[in-house]
């Protein structure tokens, strides 16, 4: 991974990259808000089962294209292939921290 991203950021993007769901888990804060494919969802328990099925369904990997660092936010926008195959789709990743932890991602 790229040296310019936050170490909550990075670790997720790496985690995700090999599917390892816990670790994944990790740099997110206590009651985060992830909003992907139209659906909001709160809290650890909501983002794990999020995670497990995005996963499952299609084993997403990552390719950083861009970063944009702006205070407590980041922009990532990364080509993302899947299990199936098919031409990489290009994702934007807005994480926005707490600290060291991740409190709200927004992916579109």
């Amino acid at each position: 991974m790229t040296t310019n991203l936050p170490e909550p950021v990075a670790a997720y993007l790496s985690a995700n990259n090999r599917h390892d769901i816990e670790t994944m888990l990790v740099p997110f804060a206590t009651d985060p808000v992830v909003k992907d494919e139209g659906q909001e969802r709160r809290g650890r328990a909501a983002i794990r089962e999020w995670m497990e099925e995005t996963t499952r369904r299609s084993q997403p990997v990552l390719e950083v294209a861009e970063i944009v660092n702006q205070g407590s936010s980041t922009i990532v926008t990364a080509s993302v292939s899947t299990k199936s195959g098919g031409a990489p789709a290009r994702l934007r990743f807005a994480f926005k921290l707490d600290g060291r932890q991740i409190a709200h991602l927004e992916i579109s």
